[in-house]
């Protein structure tokens, strides 16, 4: 389980919203830290 703090959680349901297939928080979640490691760091 992850917690997140409201901004983060209202941050995270606002993606959710914009995505054409709206995932769940968990799934949201696991794509975003799948994202996030694809993207080389600067």
């Amino acid at each position: 389980m992850v917690r997140l703090q409201p901004a983060d959680l209202a941050a995270l349901d606002s993606w959710i919203a914009a995505q054409d297939e709206e995932p769940t928080r968990p799934e949201a979640v696991r794509k975003l830290i799948r994202l996030g490691m694809t993207v080389q760091a600067e």
